[in-house]
């Protein structure tokens, strides 16, 4: 699995050279609003709207000066925002009475605020504060047990088997790497596995063959 694991990434390496985080952000308060954005919307559906939400209200006390109803109007663009408002609100109130302000850089203090859970802790410390961390989105959830990187039913037990077989070194980049490789080549429904470049690897593209 080792040996396999590092040739699979090794190929994606090499078929997506800029990988990374695909969210706009300056600071990791920044960040933060905008993975709690991110949930069941697109990562450019999430910018399109933080880029003038971003340059009004960059911080913490910024926010504090809206309403709930002034931010839902703000991003009603995206789904499920009159939810993510009120998180992101009160977010922002535990960030000031507990943490100055400041966003925490461990997992417990990030899932200790409204809106975010484990996957919004691990994109913030791993892009944010350069943690090495695997966030599982839907992405990273498919592409990974389709491959054969984890056999999970659970974004959880997914995290965990995907900690166990990469490198910690390579946690990072890896989760860029499967939520590329998943945006462009193995979507959800028509996975492209005729022009996937680690088809060879594949536990679903052996089953199509059989």
């Amino acid at each position: 699995m080792k040996k396999n694991v590092k040739e699979i990434l090794e190929l994606l390496k090499k078929e997506y050279p800029d990988a990374k985080c695909e969210l706009d952000y300056g600071t990791p308060f920044q960040l933060l609003v905008a993975t709690i954005l991110s949930a069941q919307t697109t990562d450019k559906k999430v910018n399109e709207v933080t880029e003038e939400l971003f340059k009004e209200y960059p911080t913490v006390d910024d926010f504090l000066r809206l309403s709930q109803e002034e931010l839902e109007n703000r991003i009603k663009k995206i789904g499920l925002y009159r939810n993510k408002a009120k998180n992101i609100l009160l977010m922002c109130r535990q960030l000031k009475e507990n943490y100055k302000g400041e966003v925490p850089n461990t997992m417990e203090g990030i899932t200790s605020l409204a809106g975010a859970g484990r996957k919004t802790a691990n994109v913030v410390l791993s892009n944010a504060f350069g943690v090495p961390a695997i966030a599982v989105d839907t992405h990273v959830f498919r592409v990974s047990n389709r491959i054969g990187l984890a056999k999970a039913d659970k974004v959880e037990d997914t995290e965990e088997q995907l900690r166990k077989n990469i490198a910690k070194k390579e946690w990072s980049l890896a989760h860029h790497l499967l939520i590329f490789h998943g945006r462009r080549c193995c979507t959800a429904r028509k996975p492209e596995c005729e022009r996937c470049i680690i088809r060879g690897y594949c536990n679903y593209y052996k089953e199509l063959l059989r």
